[in-house]
This record gives structure tokens, sequence and C-alpha cells, in this order.
């Protein structure tokens, strides 16, 4: 990855069996479905995360959400009794600062469409935020703020079809709110992309600009991307050539992992961040281990059968009989049977 210290490769088993904690440098942690759900920490986040500290591990809080700046995201788990540092806050809008901060002068006029993040994000590079184009911006940077509305996006179809560089901190079409689901950043990106025709440089998970950041910041040479999401944490870790944890808190289904294309599929799965205290070799999912502890699955004709001892189903014989639907699934050229891969699942995993 251009602009980052060396990655050192990671065996999936080290010797003696370490665990996750002590072989990788710096865990690289996703927000919502991770470390918290709303507004309340995750199981286990607070406990596992001091833990890890003191294994030696170092932690950055990594998130696409553009529109709070690094010191009120921090201050927001330190509420939720999860110690974080400002500077261990790593956002799309810093991501997107860089990257405009490489392709205009500095002191340059950005016009911001979102929120305060953006602001402190753009000042931080040296740039000049600024809200509308009468100031006479060279860029054109967007992120997620509830406050945007359509004069703010018409100000920024205005300069986006002026021809102006345009930067999304990311494309994420929905955002989690206590309410529900509701349009995020992509979904605005997607109103100006209406208008003028034309497409923004992106800066967020998926893109490697984002772990590219978090790198940057961290010095990390090992670095663990933990995550819920396939199509954004984990896609992101493959392209930033880093190793992933998927962790079971969020989105992502046991069913959607086995049923997981290349490049969305982890490195290792836990079922939550305790899983940063276990060995490594406990975790990984490898394509074509098909035996994992007492649990065996196989593909036949696109159908996927697990057998094991299901009248013993704790958290580790859950996770060994994924690993296995997944070594099986994942060795297999051709699409499985969906429904096969529920009912597989179905009894240990509830949807």
């Amino acid at each position: 990855m251009v602009g980052v210290t060396e990655l050192v490769p990671v065996e999936t088993e080290p010797e003696g069996g370490d665990v996750v904690a002590r072989i990788y440098d710096v865990a690289l942690l996703d927000l919502d479905g991770v470390v918290y759900i709303g507004p309340d920490p995750v199981e286990h986040a607070a406990t596992s995360l001091k833990a890890a500290r003191a294994e030696g591990m170092r932690l950055a809080f990594v998130t696409n959400n553009a529109s709070r700046p690094p010191g009120v995201v921090s201050a927001h788990l330190t509420e939720l009794g999860i110690e974080a540092f400002e500077h261990e806050v790593v956002t799309s809008a810093q991501a997107a600062a860089r990257l405009l901060a490489e392709r205009v002068p500095a002191n340059a006029k950005v016009l911001v469409i979102g929120g305060e993040g953006l602001f402190a994000a753009l000042r931080g590079q040296e740039l000049v935020p600024v809200r509308s184009l009468a100031e006479e911006p060279v860029a054109v940077v967007q992120g997620f703020g509830p406050d945007v509305g359509w004069r703010t996006l018409a100000e920024a179809s205005y300069a986006v079809a002026s021809g102006l560089l345009w930067v999304a901190s990311n494309l994420d079409r929905t955002v989690p709110t206590p309410h529900g689901i509701a349009p995020g950043n992509g979904a605005l990106v997607d109103v100006v992309r209406t208008a003028t025709g034309r497409e923004p440089i992106a800066a967020g998970k998926p893109e490697p600009p984002m772990h590219r950041e978090a790198m940057l910041r961290t010095g990390a040479r090992r670095p663990l991307v933990v995550g819920d999401r396939l199509d954004t944490d984990i896609e992101g870790a493959t392209r930033a050539g880093a190793d992933s944890l998927l962790v079971l808190t969020g989105v992502t289904s046991a069913q959607e992992v086995v049923l997981a294309r290349p490049g969305l599929r982890p490195t290792h799965i836990g079922h939550d961040l305790r899983a940063l205290h276990e060995p490594a070799s406990a975790l990984a999912v490898t394509a074509g281990l098909q035996t994992v502890g007492e649990w065996r699955a196989e593909v036949t004709r696109g159908r996927l059968l697990l057998t094991g001892p299901r009248h013993a189903a704790d958290d580790t014989t859950r996770l060994d009989a994924l690993r296995a639907a997944c070594g099986a699934a994942w060795a297999e050229e051709g699409d499985l049977d969906r429904p096969s891969v529920d009912a597989a699942l179905a009894s240990l995993f509830a949807r």
C-alpha cells in the first residue's frame, strides 16, 4: 500500500498458538456493531479491549461516519465505559482530507457538504473549509451530516457540475439510528451524482484510503481489521492487504459468511471481541478446511451438509461448525444452494 509502512505477514497458526492480541500490533476497530450498538456498548467489548491493551496491542477506532470530530467520538466511547483517546479515532473525514491535501495546494479552500468532522479534518491538513461556492473553493468534500438539506445539496451540485474535484468521505447508503435505518452519505452522494452525472473519489471503507489513514496514524506493521460487515470492513481489509477478524455482534449472519464471495472473506471469525484473546489458529478460516473439532462440512451438488454434536452447541462448538462450513463452501467454485446453508446453520445460529 502506497505511503504506509511495509506490512509484516502474519502466520495464521503462530508458534505456540499465540492469541490474536499478541501477534497483531494494532487492532483497527469498526465501531457500530463491534464496539457499540446504538447507544449501548457491545457485551464484553470494554473488558476485551482493556485486556488487549494489557497484552501490548494498540487500538484504533475506525469509522466511516464523518460527521463527528475524533474528540467527540472518543468522549462518547469513554462515556460507554470503553477507554479511548482522541488520537486513536480515525474517521473517513480524515481520510478524505488527506486525499484532498494530496491533490490541492496548502491553504486551498474546500466546499464542505456535511458535519463538523469534515471541518476539523480539513483544518488538520492545512486546508480552509468554506460553506458556499461564492467563496471560490477549488474542491468539494461531501460527508454525512444530519442537517444536510436541499439547499446544501444544491450548492454541492452547482460546485461539482462546474468541474471541481469531488471527494466523498464514504458511500454507505444507509446509517443505523435508534429509530431504524436512515439514509446515509451514499444516498446523499447519489443526489449530487444524479444532478451532475459525475462520480466522486471515495475515501471511506472499503476503499483503501480509509485503512491507509489508520495505518499511517498508528504506524501499524501487523494490523488486524476488526469489523462486522463483509462489504466494508472485510473487503476494506482485503484491499488493504491486511488480515481481518469478523465478529458476529453486528449485521452479518453466519449464513452470509458461508456464502461470502472472494474478497469478502475474513481471515478469522469470532463471536465478539473476546476473540482477541483466543489463539489465532482457533479462529482462522481456510478454504478446504472441512473438519474442525467434532464438525465436518461437505458440499454435494451445490448443497451444504454439516454434521456434528448439535446437542452441545456452546460458543466454541458453534464457531467450529461455522469454520468447517466456510471451509467447505469456500473451496467450491460454483454457487451454493442458499436454503441448504440456512438449514445447516439454523439450529446453531439464529438470524
